[in-house]
């Protein structure tokens, strides 16, 4: 079942069970899907082209970050009620992401992705990257991933 299908039969279900706070976070996904159609359609691509799952594992990527942006300045701004609405969110989004990777399987992912693109130096980075980003998209931050990446390839003395 792919992820559209997932999250549409996720949204009836909350509709059937009326919880509220979980349609209400299921409507936000579906509208951000949504979206990203409209833009892959006015971008000039072919009628009927949607976004696949790789970009919709993406976009519910950005939206739990964006959340955790938002909880945490909810906290610091002392709304603890606002910053667990946040977090009740990023449960629900979570449930549709893969399991996310332990910090040894990461380096181990960092470790074979160099190996398979033949990276020797910070100039590769690149490479790196987008190797990773097609296999493990939404099972590891890029964020923390990419100072790993320099770190590994730094580490070869070719910085």
């Amino acid at each position: 079942m792919d992820m559209r299908t997932r999250v549409n039969a996720a949204l009836k279900q909350a509709m059937k069970d009326k919880e509220a706070a979980r349609l209400s976070t299921l409507r936000l996904i579906n509208a951000a899907i949504k979206d990203r159609d409209i833009a892959v359609r006015g971008a000039g691509a072919e009628d009927g082209a949607c976004c696949g799952d790789a970009e919709v594992l993406a976009i519910l990527g950005k939206m739990t970050k964006q959340r955790q942006e938002s909880a945490r300045a909810y906290e610091e701004g002392g709304r603890l009620d606002l910053a667990e609405r946040e977090r009740e969110e990023i449960s629900v989004i979570e449930e549709f992401l893969p399991k996310q990777l332990d910090e040894s399987e990461v380096e181990k992912a960092v470790r074979e992705a160099i190996t398979a693109t033949g990276a020797g130096s910070i100039r590769d980075m690149g490479k790196v990257m987008g190797e990773l980003k097609s296999r493990y998209t939404g099972q590891m931050d890029f964020g923390k991933v990419g100072p790993m990446v320099k770190d590994q390839l730094c580490a070869s003395g070719n910085c």
